[in-house]
């Protein structure tokens, strides 16, 4: 089969062929009496085995190595071409999401387009101070996807704090954010929840309502205290499971008091907290906790609570009940 058969019927070139050829990878098995290459069938399934090679991303010199060394095993070969194809799978990924995030810009000339760069450089840096001034340039410089990214990564919290007082400026972050909550980073989790706190709006608002159920108590809580401090009752029973798991009970404590500002709400809270306190599987501790968040709740339930509470076995939450009431003006 002369060259030009090859050719048409491999879909590799002549020129290709000969380059192979130069290499050493194909060695045409014959000429004709006009003293043309001629390649046999095994000559053609040789090229075919190039070509495959070839598409799987192996130099030619590895072809080489491959095909004609009877002892070679592909196995590191192959171990290293994959960690080779991710290495350029993910710098193509990168190059690919910051082309999106400056079309997202809008650039009006190639001097917003080195700024948008110059921005999103910046907030990669290892300099805190250059991530800080990144996340303070005007909001239509900075991505909100790469805010949200550096938001979610950023461990220095003075930067967090730039960074979410830039989101905050910034539209569209909140859905971003809540993928955040979904990361199985701890911290991760709690830098969205944070960030969502400090936004504005009604999106965010109901995106902090579905965390109240999240599983990760963390920001469960963070949803219940800044959903509590906006007067939102659907946080109220995770604040006093907050009292009762010692975490962050102060500020739940309050953020109580402020939601208690009418009588059915007080009433309501004050029923959660007895109960709670009558529950005979809380501890001694939490109680106590208990007790005192009573102090901040006005309203007759809460008043009998602790008249009740007074004559507790447990002496601490007595004392502790029996002075609230003093405080009240009840006892």
């Amino acid at each position: 089969m002369l060259i030009g058969e090859v050719a048409r019927r491999s879909g590799v070139s002549a020129r290709m062929l000969r380059h192979y050829e130069s290499l050493g990878l194909v060695r045409p098995s014959g000429r004709t009496r006009s003293g043309y290459r001629e390649y046999s069938g095994e000559d053609v399934r040789r090229v075919f085995h190039i070509e495959s090679l070839r598409a799987v991303g192996l130099s030619l010199r590895e072809i080489g190595r491959a095909l004609d060394d009877p002892g070679f095993t592909p196995a590191d070969l192959v171990d290293d071409l994959i960690r080779r194809t991710r290495e350029r799978i993910a710098a193509e990924t990168e190059l690919l999401i910051r082309l999106d995030r400056v079309h997202a810009t809008d650039p009006a000339g190639w001097e917003d387009v080195v700024q948008v760069l110059a921005v999103l450089r910046a907030l990669g840096s290892p300099s805190a101070g250059a991530r800080q001034r990144a996340a303070l340039a005007p909001v239509d410089e900075v991505p909100v996807e790469a805010l949200v990214e550096a938001a979610l990564d950023e461990r220095d919290p003075v930067v967090a704090g730039a960074l979410r007082w830039a989101l905050a400026r910034s539209d569209d972050s909140a859905a971003l954010l809540a993928v955040g909550l979904g990361s199985p980073v701890p911290e991760v989790r709690e830098r969205a929840v944070r960030s969502l706190a400090e936004l504005p709006g009604d999106e965010a608002v109901v995106l902090l309502r579905d965390a109240l159920a999240h599983p990760d108590a963390v920001v469960r809580g963070r949803a219940a205290l800044t959903l509590g401090a906006r007067g939102e009752a659907a946080a109220i029973p995770v604040l006093v499971d907050m009292i009762v798991a010692g975490s962050n009970d102060t500020d739940a404590a309050d953020a109580l008091s402020v939601l208690a500002g009418d009588d059915t709400a007080a009433d309501r809270i004050a029923s959660l907290l007895v109960g709670r306190i009558g529950d005979g599987t809380t501890g001694q501790p939490a109680r106590g906790r208990l007790t005192q968040a009573l102090a901040g709740i006005p309203g007759a339930t809460a008043s009998r609570a602790l008249t009740d509470l007074v004559g507790d076995a447990d002496r601490a939450v007595a004392l502790t009940a029996a002075y609230l009431l003093r405080l009240r003006g009840d006892g």
